[in-house]
């Protein structure tokens, strides 16, 4: 049987509890950084609007071909060692779409880039299921508030540099390389998670497991809520209330802002509540918020309404994450399987939502977003943590037993 493992846990799994948070903010940063060079891009290339919207698409198409690949470098490099690696790639590959010199060019850097960043999003979740399974509580809420937080970090370096007239290209360069300088002693204090000699690799592509899906189903209801108030919440301020592009922005900067916070603030409500009924509130949380938005006439309660919506869906994904990473034969298989679920779902999001909002209306849209919020409450039973007296993974070190720390040499 695993041992518990005991609340706050060793000096080697707190420092490991710091170093994967880094990780998640290094991850994040890069985002921001690329997400405030898109209209330079756009504007260096002569693209139009559709075909940007075009060759946006590949980076989600790479991360979705890509991330079961994870689950195989984890098994043959060991835990620590895979996520330095793809976390460099992810930071090099940074520096990729700035100097496209034409769309195709663009398409093949932007695939790479999603690709990096996919495999990169695995590995780091599955380590921080270890880190919060050795640390004996939850963290996984906070790891990607600090996520959000790198994102905002990211994009408040990328508008000085643009308001500094810096060339993209430069910037992008710099940034990139300045991430990896920061990942590299990051990784150091990572665990170590040997993977056992004796279990059979993960196949190079695998169809998720069924576990993988029931829950990928809970997480992709809430990215299709967090893709869809991204894209749309602005153009709904403006075409139903009203708004000015001012105010419509604003509500953008209200759902992000309140989805950090509820972030990092999550882990206390799941230590007290569970997942379980940690989703079944923010479920709730959800659907209000919907409710707002569709019934909203005045910018006001819109914009309330999305900052709601933000709270409810923020802990959702990544207690996905927790869930799968703590079952299954292959917690990165299983994890991957979530990540591809919820990262198809962003992809197809804001076109589902432009799609409804061109043959019925933007209400109606955001009706169905509202409706999908509801899964959130009735299928939040799939995220219940294993029993304690089941091994958490076939085929992998139990809690306790394994390489703890960092001491050991690197994989």
């Amino acid at each position: 049987m695993p041992q518990s493992p005991s609340p706050a846990g060793t000096a080697a799994v707190r420092r490991a509890r710091i170093a994967v948070g880094a990780v998640f903010a290094v991850h994040g940063a890069s985002q921001g950084s690329f997400a405030t060079r898109i209209p330079w891009i756009q504007d260096h290339l002569g693209l139009s609007t559709a075909v940007l919207g075009l060759a946006l698409a590949f980076p989600a198409i790479g991360a979705s071909v890509a991330m079961p690949l994870a689950g195989r470098i984890m098994h043959r490099y060991g835990a620590r060692a895979a996520v330095r690696g793809l976390l460099m790639l992810w930071c090099a590959a940074l520096a990729l779409p700035a100097p496209a010199p034409s769309l195709p060019a663009l398409c093949v850097a932007l695939f790479v880039f999603g690709a990096t960043a996919g495999m990169a999003d695995v590995a780091m979740n599955a380590q921080g299921v270890d880190v919060e399974r050795e640390f004996g509580r939850s963290i996984m809420s906070g790891l990607h508030g600090l996520w959000s937080l790198g994102t905002l970090a990211g994009a408040a370096a990328g508008v000085g540099a643009v308001h500094a007239g810096l060339d993209a290209r430069a910037h992008l360069g710099i940034a990139a390389a300045a991430l990896a300088a920061v990942a590299v002693p990051a990784c150091r204090g990572l665990l170590q998670v040997p993977a056992d000699p004796m279990a059979e690799p993960p196949p190079r592509f695998a169809l998720p497991p069924r576990s993988a899906l029931l829950i990928g189903a809970v997480g992709m209801c809430a990215v299709l809520a967090e893709g869809g108030s991204a894209d749309w919440s602005g153009v709904y301020l403006e075409d139903v209330t009203g708004a000015s592009q001012t105010v419509a922005a604003a509500s953008y900067t209200a759902f992000a802002c309140t989805m950090a916070l509820a972030r990092l603030a999550g882990d206390a409500v799941v230590r007290r509540a569970g997942p379980v009924r940690t989703v079944r509130l923010s479920g709730v949380l959800a659907v209000c918020g919907g409710l707002l938005v569709v019934t909203a006439r005045v910018p006001a309660q819109a914009i309330a309404g999305f900052a709601l919506l933000g709270t409810g869906i923020a802990v959702v994904v990544p207690l996905t994450f927790a869930a799968a990473g703590h079952r299954g034969p292959n917690p990165a298989q299983a994890i991957a399987g979530v990540a591809t679920v919820t990262y198809t779902t962003g992809l197809i999001a804001p076109t589902l939502i432009g799609t409804i909002g061109e043959v019925a209306s933007l209400e109606a849209s955001f009706a169905v977003v509202t409706a999908a919020a509801t899964v959130l409450v009735l299928g939040a039973r799939v995220l219940a943590p294993p029993p304690r007296d089941t091994p958490v993974a076939a085929g992998r070190p139990a809690a306790g037993r394994r390489a703890r720390g960092t001491g050991g040499p690197p994989a």
